[in-house]
């Protein structure tokens, strides 16, 4: 069993081509897709139709739920773009989507932890910047959910980890957005350090669960020009450079 995890595509589409193209190639079984598809100001409507056409299982991220639940003096500027574009049957295929799932007796799926869309499971973040979780932090994260895989997004940081109990947990990294900065719990920025789209492969093989991250380059100077035409300039540079611009 070969499984692709893709998550944090943010309405990236030519990222996401970039990357089903590259798993085409992998001979994996299925896909699966691990939330925040749409959020931001490049392609929402167009990756969501991309997605609804793919048929893989979509979890509902952190942003599916505020473009869902938010106002709109709520919603951040990412958000309300995304929603702005959406038409009704989109809307109902992200009102179809669960925050969790159970893919499998042994792999589970979250967006950010097992309890919650918006907790970073495998970092911690600092004042400025992200340091890597403790094993108690990822132990009480954990919830008491004891599958032997649990796949993650929501940081964009592609990682994979051994828990206490020898659980895999794997974060994909980010299809579309390789930087950005966030004021939750603090102000802080998420940094990559790379244009390039990312993805992972979970494998059961020899009666063991092993998993590749994979990194794959595409066209971004595309989808920086367009998030420039959107006017979010630090979207363009963090598209461009992997890094968020200096205030």
């Amino acid at each position: 069993m070969r499984i692709a995890l893709v998550s944090d595509i943010h309405g990236n589409l030519p990222a996401l081509e970039a990357v089903v193209s590259h798993i085409k190639r992998q001979g994996v079984d299925l896909i699966v897709n691990l939330g925040d598809s749409l959020s931001g100001p490049l392609l929402p409507l167009e990756t969501a139709q991309y997605l609804m056409s793919a048929g893989w299982l979509s979890l509902a991220g952190n942003h599916e739920r505020q473009i869902l639940t938010h106002s709109a003096d709520q919603r951040s500027a990412s958000d309300d773009y995304a929603y702005s574009q959406l038409g009704e049957r989109e809307l109902v295929w992200l009102r179809a989507q669960q925050p969790t799932h159970q893919l499998l007796d042994d792999v589970f799926l979250c967006h950010g932890t097992p309890s919650n869309d918006s907790h970073y499971f495998l970092e911690h973040a600092i004042e400025g910047s992200t340091r890597p979780a403790t094993e108690e932090e990822i132990e009480q994260r954990l919830a008491g959910e004891l599958s032997p895989v649990i796949a993650c997004g929501h940081t964009h940081i592609a990682r994979a980890i051994r828990s206490k109990n020898s659980q895999l947990l794997c974060n994909p990294g980010s299809v579309g957005l390789p930087a950005y900065d966030d004021n939750h719990p603090v102000d802080h920025v998420v940094e990559t350090g790379t244009p390039d789209a990312r993805y992972a492969i979970i494998e059961h093989r020899d009666s063991h669960w092993h998993v590749g991250l994979f990194t794959v380059p595409y066209n971004f100077e595309l989808v920086a020009q367009l998030a420039e035409l959107r006017n979010r300039p630090e979207w363009a540079y963090a598209l461009r450079t992997g890094y968020m611009p200096k205030s």
